[in-house]
């Protein structure tokens, strides 16, 4: 039955359907050709100098427990609500400095949503916790990757950063996302799961969810990535959490690209039609 399972994931991987929904279309051209590789470069240069527009940003807890983050506002008007997009970082933006969560390997999920471009399409928050550990509960072992637990892990900060920001400003609670990449897409699945009254959608990118918790997210609108040839987080991962989400009646997306590896968010985080995919999802 796994097999039939995994045969199923690879067809849909390369047809773009979900249970004959079909998936948005992505860039023209080999995943490593020139071609595609020229919106990376640009990316690589519009968007760092836009960290400077996030705020800093200091949570703490009825416990006393510190999350710091970063946060975009967009121009608003009177009357008008506004999306959130919650970005949780990788393993890179670990630390409680409140800037590596928007450095580097960072720049492609935290900085994309404050675009000139897209603010003038979709004007959204965009709020960049900060955590030095892993975002959800883990138990680690050695020589392997961590065991992903359930319950609530540093991920509940975030989650209560979310709620504060919603209270506090012209938020529409209705279009409440999340994404992030490994580390931070093995939070975003895990975050959907604590949480699926309060996100609109999730694209978890190179991470791992625990499969306890997967039937929350049958209704959940889910556009999941990953590199073919990843050798961090392998690529089996999330055949098997797709594959087991469809089981269970859910709808997820999935998109895998060839001959990419674990840097698989560059690609992601470029294509347009995430983007526009993402802000059309409504709860």
């Amino acid at each position: 039955m796994k097999k039939i399972l995994l045969l199923v994931v690879l067809v849909l991987v390369g047809t773009g359907l979900s249970f004959g929904q079909k998936a948005p279309t992505l860039l023209p051209g080999d995943p490593n050709s020139d071609e595609r590789w020229a919106p990376i470069e640009l990316f690589k240069k519009q968007a760092p100098p836009l960290a400077v527009l996030y705020e800093a940003g200091t949570y703490r807890d009825a416990k006393g427990e510190v999350m710091p983050y970063r946060l975009f506002k967009p121009k608003t008007e009177p009357g008008r609500r506004y999306p959130l997009v919650l970005f949780l970082h990788g393993s890179g933006g670990s630390g409680t400095d409140n800037l590596k969560q928007l450095e580097r390997a960072n720049w492609f999920g935290g900085l994309v949503w404050a675009l000139p471009d897209n603010q003038r399409r979709h004007p959204c928050f965009v709020v960049a916790p900060q955590s030095n550990e892993n975002w959800p509960p883990v138990r680690l072992r050695d020589g392997q990757l961590p065991e992903i637990l359930l319950g609530p892990g540093r991920d509940r900060l975030a989650i209560e950063i979310v709620e504060k920001l919603a209270a506090e400003l012209p938020v529409d609670r209705s279009r409440i996302y999340v994404t992030g990449h490994s580390m931070g897409g093995a939070g975003t699945w895990h975050v959907l799961a604590e949480r699926p009254d309060l996100f609109a959608a999730g694209v978890p990118v190179c991470g791992r969810a625990h499969p306890a918790t997967l039937k929350k997210l049958i209704r959940m609108p889910i556009w999941n990535f990953h590199g073919e040839l990843d050798k961090i987080e392998p690529v089996a991962t999330s055949r098997d959490i797709i594959a087991e989400l469809r089981r269970l009646g859910g709808q997820p997306l999935y998109s895998e690209y060839p001959g990419v590896e674990h840097n698989v968010f560059m690609w992601v985080y470029t294509e347009p039609a995430l983007v526009e995919w993402l802000f059309a999802q409504h709860k």
